[in-house]
């Protein structure tokens, strides 16, 4: 929490979260403990054909936090994200990194946002060792295939991911 109770800090974590990963889940734990208000942002990105609904993933996210629901909102975005963090009062986006090759993409998108929006910051959080290599996509690869993802994400994405797959 902010230090000046004066000052409410609203967040923007963006992603498209399809699905919500214990790594992504740890990100947002941390960057609660940092800031008053998070706004978990579902991103629209026209390339991706996401596997579940906006309403599920939010609903994957409130059932794994339910002790921080009341400091969590959720939107969903197709534009420019700093333009939404106005729009949401918000000063700062945060991110995970994974690995390198997330810092070089992330550290780009960072810049551009800065030289956009100079108001607004960009937080790091380093992802825990044990989630590092974990990511949406190889995590619904996995489960299409018949795989167990128990441990990688949260219980009722691992049954949601059963129900899609068909398991």
């Amino acid at each position: 929490m902010t230090s000046d109770p004066s000052k409410h800090v609203v967040a923007v974590y963006p992603g498209t979260f399809d699905p919500i990963t214990n790594g992504h889940l740890d990100i947002l734990r941390r960057a609660l403990a940092l800031f008053d208000h998070i706004v978990v942002t579902l991103a629209v990105n026209p390339r991706k054909q996401p596997l579940f609904t906006v309403d599920e993933r939010v609903g994957f996210i409130r059932d794994a936090l339910p002790e921080h629901v009341k400091r969590l909102s959720f939107a969903s975005f197709g534009g420019l994200l700093v333009e939404f963090c106005r729009e949401q009062g918000s000063g700062v986006i945060v991110r995970g990194l994974r690995a390198l090759a997330d810092f070089e993409y992330e550290f780009q998108f960072a810049h551009m946002n800065r030289r956009l929006a100079p108001e607004i910051d960009t937080v790091f959080f380093m992802t825990d060792e044990r989630n590092h290599y974990v990511s949406s996509s190889l995590v619904k690869e996995v489960a299409s295939l018949g795989g167990d993802v128990t441990g990688l994400v949260p219980p009722e994405v691992v049954s949601a991911l059963a129900k899609k797959y068909g398991r």
